[in-house]
C-alpha cells in the first residue's frame, strides 16, 4: 500500500476543508447519515415528539424561585407566573412517563413510539425526564445556539444528538414522529407547530400525524384558528388537525387510540 507522502493530508482528515463552504454538503449529509445509523443500531422505529418552551421550570424550581423572591424582595409576580407555568412541566413529565410505560408493554423487538424532544431545558427536559423515570430510552435533538443550548441530563446517552443545521434537526423531528405534543412555547415552538400543520394540510406527510395542543388557556389566545376560518385563509376542516386538551388523561387516551388504530402496524411509514 502506498504511504501518504510526508506533509500531505487525506481529504477526509482535512479539517480546514471540512469546515469550509465547499464541504457544506458533506456536513449536511453527515447530519442525516450519522443519526440514521444510530437510530438503526438501537432499533428506534418511530417517536412521539414533545415540543414546548425551554423556559418552563419544574415545580420544585418554581417553588424555590418564589420563596427566594419573597425573601429577597424580588419580582414575586413573575415568580408566581412561573409557578403557574410549571404545571405544564409536570404534565409533560407525567405524559411522557405514561406513554413510555405503554410503549414498553407492546412486546415488540423494535422500540416503538420513543419519546423525543429538542434536548434542552424546560418542557424538553420534562419529556426526557418522564421517559427516563419510566426506564425507557428517549431521544434528544439538541442544536448549537448562542443561548439555551445546554442539553438536559435525562436524555439517553446513546440517543443524544447535536445539530448545526436547523432544517436537519427538523427533518429528524418529523421523519420518525408518529405524533407530536405541543406545550406552551415561544417562537421555536410556534415555528415547529406550523411547519407540522403545513405538512399535514398539504398532505406532504403520507403517515397520519396526531397533533396535540396541551393547555387551552394558552393556545386559545395564541392560535385562533376560528379567526383564520372566518378570514377564509384556512378551511373549516383544518381546525380538526389538532386536538386541544388540558388533561394528561385525555392526551394519553387520544394518543394511544390514534397510534393503536393508525400506526401500530406501520413502523416503517415515515415521510
Amino acid at each position: 500500500m502506498t504511504e501518504t507522502p510526508p506533509g500531505a493530508t487525506k481529504a477526509y482528515r482535512n479539517q480546514d476543508f471540512l469546515d469550509s463552504k465547499d464541504a457544506r454538503s458533506l456536513r449536511i449529509l453527515s447530519e442525516y447519515l450519522e443519526p440514521a445509523s444510530r437510530f438503526d443500531h438501537f432499533n428506534v422505529e418511530d417517536t412521539i415528539v414533545f415540543m414546548g418552551s425551554a423556559r418552563t421550570p419544574s415545580r420544585e424550581e418554581a417553588e424555590a424561585a418564589l420563596a427566594e423572591a419573597k425573601q429577597a424582595g424580588g419580582d414575586v409576580g413573575a415568580a408566581e407566573k412561573q409557578l403557574e407555568m410549571s404545571a405544564y412541566y409536570e404534565a409533560a413529565r407525567e405524559l411522557a412517563g405514561r406513554l413510555t410505560d405503554w410503549s414498553k408493554g407492546l412486546g415488540e423487538n423494535a422500540r416503538r413510539f420513543v419519546i423525543c424532544t429538542g434536548g434542552g431545558p424546560g418542557i424538553m427536559e420534562a419529556g426526557n425526564r418522564g421517559a427516563s423515570e419510566a426506564k425507557g430510552l428517549n431521544v434528544g435533538l439538541t442544536i448549537s445556539l448562542p443561548f439555551e443550548e445546554s442539553e438536559n441530563p435525562w436524555i439517553s446517552r446513546e440517543l443524544d444528538f447535536h445539530f448545526h443545521y436547523f432544517f436537519m434537526r427538523k427533518f429528524w423531528f418529523t421523519y420518525l414522529a408518529k405524533a407530536v405534543v405541543f406545550f406552551p412555547g415561544g417562537f421555536g415552538t410556534l415555528d415547529e407547530l406550523f411547519e407540522i400543520l403545513t405538512l399535514v394540510q398539504t398532505q406532504k406527510l403520507r403517515k397520519r400525524m396526531p397533533v396535540v395542543l396541551f393547555g387551552n388557556d394558552f393556545w386559545n389566545k395564541v392560535v385562533n384558528m376560528d379567526a383564520l376560518v372566518e378570514a377564509g385563509t384556512i378551511s373549516p376542516g383544518d381546525v380538526d388537525l389538532v386536538h386541544r386538551t388540558d388533561s394528561v388523561d385525555d392526551a394519553f387516551d387520544y394518543l394511544v387510540r390514534e397510534l393503536t388504530e393508525h400506526s401500530m402496524t406501520e413502523p416503517g411509514a415515515h415521510l
